[in-house]
């Protein structure tokens, strides 16, 4: 297994890297993301993936306010897709809600980013709704996504 631990302001550069390698132009800044991280633990809570040298190969970040939470970010190096780590992620900010004592959980995903969207519904995620032109400047639509913690049953995730 990949080594996850919290995302701190010295991984902003390998997660930039990141960040504009597979987002582009709609990619965060460093300023989002730094104020991101200085909502942690209070509201939010990021992490990072490691690969064994220590380079960030993926992070993902959970909005978490009273009983609902929202997956804002989740993103995995190409040339490591299929090899568990966005799941890895996804499970590790799942467990925070659930900590924290959410019922629900949230998350929008780029109607065509078919590969993140299988494993949003492999973990038991269901389509809500649609935002469209939500992704600027693109203009692209989003699929919006829902977890209810609550009816999961008692053994994990369906």
């Amino acid at each position: 297994m990949t080594a996850l631990r919290q995302m701190t302001t010295a991984d902003l550069a390998g997660v930039m890297d990141l960040e504009l390698a597979l987002f582009g132009e709609e990619s965060w800044s460093r300023e989002m993301l730094a104020g991101e991280l200085r909502q942690q633990p209070g509201s939010r809570h990021y992490l990072v993936a490691e690969d064994e040298a220590g380079q960030v190969i993926g992070y993902g970040g959970l909005l978490a306010a009273g009983t609902q939470a929202d997956v804002v970010t989740l993103a995995v190096a190409a040339a490591r897709w299929g090899q568990g780590i966005g799941s890895q992620l996804l499970a590790a900010l799942l467990d925070e809600a659930r900590r924290r004592g959410c019922a629900e959980v949230f998350l929008e995903v780029r109607m065509d980013n078919v590969r993140a969207q299988r494993l949003y519904r492999d973990r038991g995620f269901t389509e809500i709704g649609i935002r469209r032109g939500y992704y600027q400047p693109s203009g692209a639509d989003a699929l919006v996504m829902r977890l209810d913690l609550a009816a999961e049953p008692v053994d994990g995730p369906r």
